[in-house]
């Protein structure tokens, strides 16, 4: 009903920086929050950052002061800048959205497949 397609993942030098996509397509009624996750080999998935409707956000500790999550709601995409990369940041992130598609009587969360970012020397 509701797909996610993220874009923007790579590899990269420790300092550098990446930009993250992701367009949501399909019967959408509406859109609430949207937001990023990342899941590193081994370890369980963890919240990057979160941003609501009227552009209220939420960011993990430590990504804040270097990550900053954007949307644009006309175009149902969500994107993530990320600057200062250490190797910590390795990881795949995923985008997810919270929301309603056009044949749900109730909200849900959607996911994408998911983008390798790796940051190594």
């Amino acid at each position: 009903q509701v797909q996610l397609v993220e874009s923007g993942g790579g590899l990269v030098q420790p300092g550098g920086s990446l930009r993250l996509s992701c367009g949501a397509s399909g019967s959408i009624l509406k859109i609430n929050v949207m937001g990023w996750y990342r899941q590193a080999p081994g370890k369980q998935r963890e919240l990057v950052a979160l941003i609501g409707s009227i552009g209220n956000t939420n960011y993990a500790d430590s990504v804040k002061g270097r990550f900053t999550i954007s949307r644009d709601t006309a175009k149902n995409t969500v994107y993530l800048q990320m600057n200062s990369l250490t190797p910590e940041d390795t990881a795949v992130y995923f985008c997810s959205v919270e929301g309603r598609g056009a044949r749900s009587w109730y909200d849900r969360e959607y996911w994408g497949q998911g983008t390798q970012v790796t940051v190594s020397s």
